[in-house]
């Protein structure tokens, strides 16, 4: 008689981006996480907020190709409990020519800011890993002052001190100040 074999592939993760937007409310984290885990998904980054009573989050799982397409259906029905989920397939680009710094960046707050901020890193094609803005009273001068903390990738072919010039290129009273980092 003959052997039954049986095989099983190993098939690598399919990686997923999702953001995700409701009225904050208790569980919403954990709604989210049980159906990651329900479909053998695996959390793997995330960055989540309250934000003027809403929550806001983009979040970075792994999930088996068989469990892809059940899990994108489940997250977008979460739109009929009030959670709207946005799921996009990642395909990340290389970064092997690029190196990672931190940019801090105050000045008096003026709209058009984050325009003009991204405007200067695409021009320069920087790539923003990271980006945290905050708008808060300015103590002593009165007014509000704009803060920005970004981690970026610098292409091998920008340097800190240009990046810095045009910053300052922005005019008013920016103070900004960039770190190279070691990887991470």
């Amino acid at each position: 008689m003959g052997e039954t074999v049986s095989q099983s592939f190993v098939q690598a993760p399919e990686d997923l981006v999702m953001s995700v937007l409701a009225v904050d409310r208790p569980g919403l984290v954990s709604r989210l996480a049980a159906l990651v885990a329900e479909h053998q998904g695996n959390w793997i980054d995330s960055s989540m907020s309250r934000l003027a009573g809403a929550f806001a989050g983009i979040v970075h799982i792994h999930v088996p190709t068989g469990h892809l397409a059940a899990l994108e259906a489940a997250l977008v029905a979460l739109g009929e409990e009030g959670i709207k989920v946005l799921v996009s397939r990642a395909n990340a680009p290389s970064l092997q020519s690029q190196r990672l710094a931190s940019v801090e960046l105050t000045c008096r707050d003026r709209p058009g800011l984050v325009r003009d901020i991204s405007t200067v890193l695409a021009r320069r094609h920087v790539s923003i890993e990271q980006l945290e803005t905050e708008v808060f009273e300015a103590s002593m001068a009165g007014g509000h002052m704009f803060s920005a903390i970004a981690r970026i990738r610098l292409p091998e072919t920008v340097e800190v001190d240009d990046l810095l010039n045009d910053f300052e290129e922005l005019g008013g009273d920016v103070l900004a100040d960039v770190v190279l980092r070691a990887e991470d």
